[in-house]
């Protein structure tokens, strides 16, 4: 099965805080086909989102797709309170590195590429 990397898929990659205690992850994809392939890989679950943190599954919070802006979110339990002692991102806002190095397995016959 062939693989697209996350970066020629999305149009914007990003973290940012969900208040002191969360931090969001959004992927918004560059058109509705690669969001269509990106959702239909079913690699965008709490376990992926985990393993790229190094967190428990239970610290996911969720893992949604977004169709109106053709774009994947997730939450999860920050590691370190925004602004307390430890925290090197205070707006959460350099969390995303991870999520750039996802490829997406894709079965192109099925969508006529």
């Amino acid at each position: 099965m062939k693989t697209l990397k996350i970066t020629d898929m999305a149009s914007v990659i990003r973290s940012k805080n969900s208040g002191p205690y969360e931090l969001t992850f959004d992927i918004i994809f560059k058109d509705r086909a690669n969001f269509q392939l990106a959702g239909s890989s079913g690699i965008f679950t709490n376990k992926l989102f985990a393993g790229l943190y190094g967190i428990k599954t239970e610290s996911v919070l969720n893992v949604v797709e977004f169709e109106q802006a053709n774009a994947i979110k997730a939450t999860i339990v920050r590691p370190v309170v925004s602004g307390s002692p430890g925290d090197s991102d205070v707006y959460g806002a350099q969390q995303h590195a991870p999520l750039l190095d996802i490829e997406v397995p894709v079965n192109m016959t099925a969508v006529g590429k």
